[in-house]
């Protein structure tokens, strides 16, 4: 049978065989309890007074019941802070990461977070905050391709590997069907995950090469690869090797997960653009304020470090 503790009705029958002079066992035998139990309750109550009084010894317990509970991690200023850093649009596991990293003493784990979330306890159970959760079926793709190029086989080691600073991926996100024509041109380098966009006027691959340019003056960072898909926007392969230098390397068809850096980034920004957003009419200001929000969260594959401060290493590393 499992313990259960005594009750105020046991304690008064303690309390009135004790006063007729019964002993520990005794008092057992009659409450069915075991004698250990009844004796560790006289002492407990006696050593100060040679009297047991069952209201006080109830009142004793509930108290002493009240502080064994686990007060919990979550604490106002807890709560503040990890709100903030939730409006920074920085997931749980992020949050996780980045506590043990620079406060492992006050670190709290993500499903932890979640539940918090869930409770009301931080942003009032708000979960426009979390990112989507599951994997969506994707239509397969329908515009212009074509087959010459590099293959991403002839890829480097090195660039595979994310050895080596200076590598990157693009593709493009484009507004809903019958918005507009607009979208934007977004590069992401594959050692430090240093996310950028930038807006085109259309999907063709004169805007795209006029893209590449915008990037590389507005930057000023190496670019010596590409790893993109078979969109008609990369037709302009050969002008990029010439004009930049830069390498352009074709993924295999229906291969996202060979530019996988590049599509989980998109489905960053989709956060702040869903798909029936007009990105002809984005603001550019705002969308830097959205990179500087992407580029500024811990990531777990960097060790929890930001995109934003794995990209000054590297380029301290240069300097």
């Amino acid at each position: 049978m499992s313990y259960t503790h005594l009750t105020i009705n046991e304690r008064t029958k303690i309390e009135t065989l004790f006063q007729l002079g019964f002993s520990a066992r005794a008092i057992a035998l009659h409450i069915k309890r075991h004698h250990s139990t009844v004796s560790r309750e006289l002492n407990r109550m006696t050593s100060l007074s040679s009297t047991y009084e069952a209201t006080d010894a109830q009142e004793d317990y509930q108290h002493k019941r009240m502080n064994s509970k686990p007060k919990g991690k979550f604490t106002p200023i807890r709560a503040h802070n990890l709100t903030q850093a939730l409006a920074a649009t920085w997931s749980p596991e992020q949050l996780e990461g980045r506590l043990k990293l620079e406060q492992p003493q006050h670190a709290v784990s993500f499903k932890t977070i979640y539940r918090w979330i869930y409770e009301g306890k931080l942003v009032e159970g708000n979960t426009i905050f979390l990112r989507h959760k599951g994997k969506r079926r994707k239509p397969r793709e329908t515009r212009g391709r074509f087959n010459l190029g590099l293959s991403i086989r002839q890829r480097p080691r090195e660039v595979k590997q994310r050895e080596t600073f200076g590598h990157w991926e693009l593709d493009t996100v484009v507004s809903s069907r019958g918005k507009s024509k607009g979208c934007l041109a977004t590069f992401i380098e594959r050692k430090t995950r240093y996310y950028y966009a930038v807006k085109m006027p259309d999907r063709s691959a004169s805007s795209m090469e006029q893209a590449v340019a915008t990037v590389l003056e507005e930057l000023s960072l190496p670019m010596l690869s590409a790893t993109v898909d078979r969109g008609k926007e990369f037709a302009c392969h050969e002008n990029l090797l010439e004009e930049h230098g830069l390498t352009v390397y074709f993924a295999d068809p229906y291969s996202s997960w060979q530019r996988g850096s590049n599509e989980n980034a998109n489905g960053l920004l989709r956060e702040f653009y869903p798909k029936k957003y007009d990105l002809n009419t984005v603001d550019q200001a705002e969308l830097e304020c959205a990179l500087d929000l992407i580029n500024h969260r811990p990531r777990k594959c960097l060790n929890w470090k930001t995109s934003h401060e794995a990209i000054m290493e590297e380029l301290s590393h240069l300097a």
